[in-house]
């Protein structure tokens, strides 16, 4: 189904701080009191983690980011920030209530050439769901990649992974 492929994954011990930027509301602060740590975690895939990888392996052009939950949020502020580190995104179920939505308050990422980014979400009531539409339509209207939406009426927050990353590909790479 797709092209011989190095996966990396990496083991994280405190996805809140890891996954999160800084956010301005107190009960967030209170409730998660590690968070905000995206920005070293970031800095260790763009600096040491890709780079190690492009040294030491023979690689293509493509490179996949694949984040769910707050490791959905994640990918999205890769997105937001440093959009050409992947030229295909699967971000399932992003956490984009974060800090009151404010990652989806002008987002203008720079995308690589050629980029696509696949979201889906299920079942999982009407912030995670609208939130994952918004982002959707923020980049459709942006026109400068390739946007798939997938809805699954069927999975919910707990399910909804292997089957996203699954069509994800599916249409990443297409059967011939």
């Amino acid at each position: 189904m797709m092209p011989p492929s190095i996966i990396v994954g990496i083991a994280n011990v405190d996805r809140k701080r890891d996954f999160t930027f800084p956010t301005t509301i107190e009960k967030d602060k209170k409730d998660f009191p590690t968070t905000g740590g995206s920005a070293r975690f970031l800095a260790f895939v763009e600096n040491e983690l890709q780079p190690f990888i492009q040294k030491n392996y023979k690689v293509s052009e493509t490179k996949t980011l694949i984040g769910q939950s707050l490791g959905g949020l994640l990918a999205c502020e890769i997105l937001a920030k440093k959009a050409s580190l992947f030229n295909r995104y699967i971000i399932v179920s992003p956490s984009l209530w974060w800090d009151n939505e404010s990652l989806l308050k002008n987002f203008q990422p720079e995308f690589a050439l050629n980029t696509q980014v696949y979201i889906a979400v299920g079942k999982e009531g009407k912030v995670m769901e609208g939130d994952a539409k918004k982002l959707m339509q923020t980049l459709q209207k942006q026109g400068k990649a390739k946007v798939h939406f997938a809805y699954f009426p069927n999975e919910d927050h707990a399910t909804i992974l292997h089957n996203a990353v699954y069509k994800a590909f599916s249409l990443f790479y297409p059967l011939k």
